[in-house]
């Protein structure tokens, strides 16, 4: 299991929730919504230090991670993280 964050997704992180460097975004399953993988839960992010982290990515020196708590969520696929350019929001894709 690995995270990918596109090139357009980097971007929105340091603009839209001004993540600057050596700050740690996580990615959770949180309830409500629906997701690809799971009725009643949806991925969820936030930035904040991590505790167990069980996946991680960084990237200039801005660190993505999932904590070993949520793994169950993503069932053994690759999170990747792009940008609708519509809507200039998140989506996430799950790729084995």
């Amino acid at each position: 299991m690995k995270i990918v964050i596109s090139k357009e997704a980097m971007t929105w992180f340091k603009e839209e929730m001004e993540t600057k460097s050596g700050e740690y975004i996580h990615f959770y399953a949180r309830y409500g919504g629906s997701s690809s993988l799971h009725d009643a839960f949806s991925l969820g992010v936030t930035k904040e230090q991590p505790m167990d982290p069980s996946v991680e990515y960084e990237e200039d020196n801005i660190h993505f991670y999932i904590e070993s708590r949520d793994e169950w969520y993503f069932d053994h696929h690759d999170l990747h993280v792009n940008v609708d350019k519509e809507l200039k929001e998140l989506t996430y894709s799950y790729k084995k």
